[in-house]
């Protein structure tokens, strides 16, 4: 089932279950879905990889916001935006391990011959691509950043 059909149908369940957290963490993917269809250039069908960009963005935006209000001291905006991220990560593939994150780096290192840490924008560029929606990128570029020292 393609996301946006999904998350219609979760909506629905969200709307009887009376579920207002989620409910609002579900319109909000929908209408950057809704927006990223309507963008000029686009076809109307967004393919599986902009599905998980525009998640991957609406958990990130959720996450800085919740930085500023654990900074702020504000438990309860904070309490909202960490419900919100734990509802839109169901939709997100399954994020990698340290360990596996580590693997999978080593593998496009040897695979695009990186071994200075000048090489780090051949290795990110792959790196980005690759491991899209699987990890987050300020962990990529820490990893790999240890990994070419």
């Amino acid at each position: 089932m393609a996301l946006k059909a999904q998350i219609d149908a979760d909506i629905k369940q969200a709307m009887l279950a009376r579920d207002q957290d989620r409910l609002r963490a579900l319109r909000a993917v929908k209408s950057m879905i809704l927006l990223e269809e309507t963008k000029e250039g686009q076809s109307g069908e967004l393919k599986p990889e902009d599905e998980t960009k525009i998640l991957t963005k609406a958990v990130k935006q959720r996450k800085d916001s919740a930085d500023i209000y654990r900074q702020q001291n504000r438990p309860d905006l904070l309490a909202v935006e960490e419900t919100e991220i734990a509802v839109i990560e169901q939709y997100l593939p399954k994020q990698l391990s340290e360990d596996e994150l580590k693997a999978k780096l080593q593998v496009i290192i040897t695979r695009v011959g990186a071994s200075v840490p000048s090489d780090m924008g051949k290795v990110m560029g792959v790196a980005s691509k690759e491991l899209a929606g699987q990890a987050d990128g300020k962990v990529i570029l820490a990893m790999v950043k240890t990994l070419l020292q």
